[in-house]
């Protein structure tokens, strides 16, 4: 079982534990990969949503009083909501204690050779019962150990995880599916922030992205465009044909 006090009801004392030590993000790309993955969630999939969740990054997960927190580059977590008092220090981080559950979703975001994203990292999640870990590899910088491949997602079976195969959405794109979460995880080229590359989305069975409140508000503008051009070549038509189109 996982230990999150010693005994059901007390709890713990946190007043000397470090929650935040003002580490830096590793690159500005991890740091761009990190909001998006964030960013889509909050503006396109809890829209279709009627859960509560928890989606950040870079926030220390603590499983346990003696154990040192694990701090994913993005994680989520269903059925629960962050307490909006900061000043507190119980609501500061991810206790696991106080959330009563483990994030269902860690990621790593690998950006150099020494980070053991699919060694310690791995066991580590999977003692704290993190349902799905999910190791992102956009510079190719684990060589062998992905094969050629960017992403790898791996499920909790039994306290152990086992790598997931992918299965293939729309115009055969490779998704990763989360049955527990219903959401999906696949790699995909395209242009965020102003920066064009391959970036790490979430998505639907499909394979169909969730996109950001930027990828929104294009969206909806292409779709006005897209209207006012037909209603303007209709109304030129119907001219073509004597009749006015404002009468």
């Amino acid at each position: 079982m996982l230990e999150v006090a010693d005994e059901i009801n007390i709890i713990p004392d946190i007043s000397d534990l470090v929650t935040e030590d003002d580490t830096p993000v590793d690159n500005f790309f991890s740091a761009e990969l990190q909001r998006l993955l964030v960013e889509s969630l909050y503006s396109s999939w809890a829209q279709t949503q009627q859960r509560k969740f928890i989606a950040d990054a870079n926030v220390g997960i603590f499983s346990a009083i003696k154990r040192p927190p694990i701090v994913p580059d993005m994680f989520l977590s269903l059925d629960v909501e962050v307490e909006r008092n900061f000043r507190q220090k119980s609501n500061r981080s991810y206790f696991v204690w106080e959330m009563g559950k483990p994030p269902e979703v860690a990621i790593e975001i690998v950006s150099n050779q020494s980070g053991h994203e699919l060694g310690s990292k791995l066991r580590d999640y999977a003692a704290i019962y993190v349902s799905y870990y999910a190791v992102f590899d956009p510079l190719s910088q684990l060589g062998e150990q992905m094969g050629d491949r960017l992403l790898q997602v791996f499920g909790l079976h039994e306290g152990q995880y086992r790598e997931l195969s992918p299965v293939l959405g729309k115009n055969a794109q490779v998704v990763y599916w989360l049955e527990q979460v219903n959401l999906g995880l696949t790699v995909k080229s395209g242009e965020y922030e102003g920066k064009q590359d391959t970036w790490l989305r979430w998505c639907d069975r499909q394979g169909e992205i969730y996109l950001t409140g930027s990828e929104l508000a294009k969206q909806a503008d292409l779709q006005l465009t897209q209207e006012r051009q037909r209603s303007e070549l209709l109304a030129e038509k119907l001219r073509n044909l004597g009749i006015d189109p404002d009468a």
